[in-house]
C-alpha cells in the first residue's frame, strides 16, 4: 500500500492571510498623552431601585443614540466545583437557548429579526437592541433567566463540545501555562485553582446542572445594569413587570479556602511538552491587594512600570534590547478576597528559555531595588489619566464604577478621586509596593515549553527545578537520550519514508495532486484550502474565508501571491524554496544532500527522527512507521507547527487527512475533504 505525506508549508501562508485580514482594524496607540495635573472628576450617579427579590437595578439614561443595553451580573463567591469541575460552564452554554415557552430556534429567530443581541451565561447575562425594540428585548432576557429551556438533549451536546474544545487544547501550551500556573499558585483545591478535566466533565448528571441553576441563579446578590435610551420611571416599571417573578433561592454561602503558601525560595516549575517550538515562561507569587487597600494606586502605578505596554522594563529589556520575544508583560491581581496573583508572561524562542528567566527576574529585582525614573513615572500617570478620561466618555464607565464600588466596598468618592490619587503617587511608593506584591524571592517561574531544547540550560540559571505534568502533579525530571543507531543518517530515514509509502517508482507514476481541505475558524466561520501540485515545477494554494481570498501560485521559474487584489511577484530566493516545495513528494529531492539527522525525539509519545532541512525548517518521521508525522518552521512571524495524521487509503496511496496547524496559542485542524491523483490540474492553474 502506498503511502504520500502532503507538503503544505501552511505555516507563513495561514497567517500571512489573518494578518491580511486583520490589518485594517490596527490601531496606533504609540502616541502618550503628556503629564499634566490631574483634573476635576465629577460623576454622573446612575439612578437605582431595587426589587423585593434583592434584583438591584442601575440605571443610566443616555439620549445620543437609540439604543438600550441590559447587563446582568450575579454576585456569587467563587465556587470550587471539586468532582463536576466544569459543571457552571456546560450550564452556561446551556442558558440562553430558547426558555420553557419558547423554543431554541422560535427564541433566535426572533432576537435576530429584531437585530438584537442576548448571550445568557452562568452568573451574568447581556443583551442590547434599538430602544424602540428595548421592551421586548428585556421580556426575552427575564423569561431566558427565569424560565430557561434545559434538556438533556443539549446537556450532552454541550458536555460533547466542551470535550472536543479539552482535546484540542490539551497540546496547546498557553492552556497548559495557565491551568498549571493556577494550580500550584492557589493550590487544586481552591476555586481559583481547580480546573477542567475529561474526567470531571463526564462525572456531570443532569441533575448537578439543574442543581447548580437553582442554587446560584439567584436575584438575592444580582445586579443588573440598564444603559441608553430609557426613561427611568418606565425601565422601573418594566423591570418589575418581567423579573417580579424571578424567586429567591436558598441563601448562598461559601467558605473560601486560603490559596497555596507562597514559595519560601525562589524555584523553576517545569512542564515539558515535547516538540513545542517555544516556551511560556511566568514568573508569578500570589498577592493580597484589594482596590480599598491604602497602597492599590501605587501597585497599580508599579505594575504599569514593570509591564504594562511598550514601555514597560519587561517590554523593553526581553523585545528591544534582546529580541527574545514579540512581547513581555506583567500584570497585579486585586480582588476584594485579597486573593491575587503577580505574574509576568513572555513566549520565547527555545534558545533563549534560560536568558529570558535570567533578565525577567532582573527586572523585578530593578524595580524592586532601584528607584524609578521620574520621568518614566510622570508618563505613566499620564497614560491613566488619558485612559482614565477617554473612559468617560463612555456611559457604561458610570455604570460600571457604580456597580464595582457596591461589589469591592469602596469609598463612595473612589472614582471622583481616582486621578488625585494617582498623581498623589511618589517614587518612594512605587518602590515600596513592588517590594510588597513583586517578590522574586518567593518566585514561582512556570516554564511551559520543550524540555530536549531548553532543560540543559535552563539548570544552569542556578534556581532549584521541580517537574509537573500537564496536570501539576508533581513528576521525575524526563530522560530525553534516546539512543540512535550508530549507522544512521538522514537519508536512510528518508528511504525509509520512501519506501514505506511504496518506493520511488511508485511516486514516479505521480504527475499532479489535487487535494480540498477546510477547517473551522469558530463556529460557522469556516476556511476554505485548495492546493494543487504537479512534478513540473507546478503548485497552487489558495486559503478563503469569510470572503476573502488569498493564494500563492508557482509556475517553474515564476511564481507570485495574490491577497486583496494585490499582487506581490516571489523573489528569486523565494521561487527556489518553493520549487523545492512544490514536489508532490519534496523528500525525494532531500535525497541530494543537504538535509541533517539530528536526533530522536519524543512527539506526543512516539519517537520520531528530527531532520533539519535548514535554519528555519525541521522534519519529523516515525522511527515506526517511517510516516512523516510533523513538521516545525520558523518565520519572521515565529515559529509554527504542522501536525499529520489520519491517514486514509486514495487510488492506493495514503494521504493524512488530518493537518493540524498551530498559530501562535490556537490550533487549527483542516479535515481533507478531497484528494484526486493524476485529475483535476491543468497548467492553467498555474497562471
Amino acid at each position: 500500500m502506498n503511502t504520500y505525506t502532503i507538503k503544505t508549508k501552511l505555516s507563513a501562508f495561514v497567517i500571512l492571510f489573518f494578518i491580511t485580514l486583520s490589518i485594517s482594524a490596527q490601531i496606533d496607540r504609540s502616541k502618550q498623552p503628556k503629564a499634566g495635573p490631574a483634573p476635576k472628576i465629577t460623576l454622573e450617579e446612575p439612578g437605582e431601585f431595587e426589587l423585593k427579590n434583592g434584583l438591584k437595578v442601575l440605571v443610566v439614561e443616555n439620549h445620543k443614540l437609540p439604543r438600550v443595553s441590559y447587563s446582568l451580573r450575579i454576585d456569587n463567591n467563587p465556587i470550587f466545583e471539586g468532582e463536576i469541575a466544569g459543571v457552571t460552564s456546560v450550564l452556561g452554554a446551556m442558558l440562553g437557548n430558547g426558555t420553557t415557552s419558547i423554543p431554541k430556534d422560535a427564541f433566535n429567530e426572533e432576537i435576530d429579526f429584531l437585530g438584537a443581541s442576548l448571550n445568557i451565561g452562568f452568573g451574568n447575562g447581556y443583551a442590547s437592541s434599538l430602544s424602540k425594540y428595548s421592551e421586548r428585548i428585556l421580556e426575552l432576557m427575564a423569561d431566558a433567566v427565569i424560565n430557561p429551556l434545559l434538556t438533556e438533549e443539549e446537556f450532552e451536546a454541550e458536555k460533547t463540545k466542551l470535550i472536543e474544545n479539552l482535546k484540542n487544547s490539551d497540546k496547546n501550551p498557553d492552556a497548559i501555562a495557565g491551568r498549571v500556573g493556577s494550580a500550584l499558585s492557589f493550590g487544586k483545591e481552591h476555586p481559583y485553582g481547580e480546573f477542567t478535566t475529561i474526567e470531571t466533565i463526564n462525572n456531570i448528571t443532569f441533575d448537578n446542572v439543574k442543581a447548580y441553576y437553582q442554587q446560584y441563579m439567584n436575584p438575592t446578590n444580582a445586579y443588573l445594569v440598564v444603559i441608553g435610551d430609557v426613561d427611568f420611571r418606565t425601565i422601573e416599571k418594566q423591570v418589575k413587570k418581567y423579573f417580579k417573578n424571578w424567586e429567591t433561592g436558598a441563601s448562598v454561602s461559601s467558605t473560601i479556602p486560603k490559596p497555596a503558601e507562597s514559595l519560601p525560595v525562589p524555584q523553576i516549575n517545569f512542564i515539558d511538552v515535547p516538540g513545542a517550538t517555544q516556551s511560556n515562561i511566568s514568573v508569578t507569587n500570589n498577592v493580597s491587594l484589594k482596590m480599598n487597600d491604602p497602597d492599590y494606586f501605587s501597585a497599580l502605578i508599579a505594575d504599569e512600570i514593570l509591564g504594562g505596554g511598550g514601555e514597560g522594563y519587561l517590554f523593553l529589556n526581553l523585545r528591544e534590547k534582546h529580541g527574545y520575544t514579540y512581547g513581555s508583560y506583567s500584570s497585579l491581581g486585586a480582588n476584594r478576597y485579597g486573593m491575587g496573583r503577580f505574574s509576568t508572561t513572555a513566549k520565547v524562542r527555545n534558545a533563549v528559555t534560560d536568558s529570558a528567566v535570567v533578565e525577567t527576574l532582573k527586572e523585578i529585582k530593578r524595580i524592586n531595588n532601584e528607584p524609578v525614573d521620574a520621568e518614566v513615572l510622570r508618563n505613566v500617570k499620564a497614560k491613566y489619566t488619558g485612559n482614565f478620561v477617554m473612559a468617560l466618555e463612555r456611559p457604561q464607565t458610570i455604570a460600571n464604577y457604580a456597580l464595582n464600588i457596591k461589589l469591592n466596598n469602596l469609598p463612595k468618592d473612589f472614582y471622583e478621586t481616582y486621578l488625585q490619587k494617582v498623581n498623589d503617587v511618589t517614587i518612594a511608593d512605587v518602590q515600596a509596593a513592588a517590594k510588597k506584591y513583586m517578590r522574586p524571592e518567593n518566585a514561582r517561574v512556570i516554564v511551559v515549553g520543550n524540555g530536549s531544547e531548553v532543560l540543559e540550560n535552563l539548570e544552569k540559571v542556578g534556581l532549584p527545578i521541580r517537574y509537573y505534568d500537564k496536570y501539576a502533579d508533581l513528576t521525575e525530571k524526563p530522560e530525553y537520550e534516546i539512543e540512535m543507531p550508530a549507522d544512521m543518517n538522514a537519508n536512510k530515514v528518508l528511504n525509509a519514508y520512501i519506501d514505506a509509502i511504496g518506493g520511488k517508482v511508485n511516486l514516479d507514476k505521480v504527475n499532479s495532486v489535487y487535494i480540498t481541505a477546510e477547517a473551522e475558524l469558530q463556529p460557522g466561520v469556516v476556511i476554505n484550502l485548495e492546493m494543487k501540485k504537479t512534478i513540473k515545477n507546478q503548485s497552487l494554494q489558495q486559503i478563503s474565508v469569510m470572503g476573502q481570498t488569498q493564494k500563492q501560485v508557482l509556475d517553474g521559474n515564476v511564481g507570485y501571491s495574490l491577497a486583496q487584489g494585490q499582487r506581490k511577484d516571489m523573489t528569486e530566493d523565494e521561487v527556489k524554496v518553493a520549487q523545492v516545495e512544490s514536489s508532490p513528494f519534496p523528500e525525494v529531492n532531500y535525497l541530494n544532500g543537504g538535509v541533517t539527522l539530528e536526533k530522536i525525539e519524543k512527539i506526543d509519545g512516539e519517537n520520531a527522527y528530527k531532520i533539519k532541512v535548514d535554519e528555519k525548517t525541521s522534519l519529523y518521521y516515525s522511527v515506526e512507521t517511517g510516516l512523516k508525522i510533523k513538521e516545525v518552521e520558523a518565520s519572521e512571524m515565529g515559529q509554527s507547527a504542522t501536525f499529520y495524521s489520519n491517514y486514509k487509503d486514495v487510488s492506493g496511496i495514503k494521504f493524512p487527512f488530518k493537518i493540524s496547524q498551530t498559530m501562535g496559542p490556537r490550533t487549527i485542524d483542516f479535515i481533507v475533504k478531497e484528494i484526486k491523483v493524476n485529475e483535476g490540474v491543468t497548467d492553467a492553474d498555474f497562471e
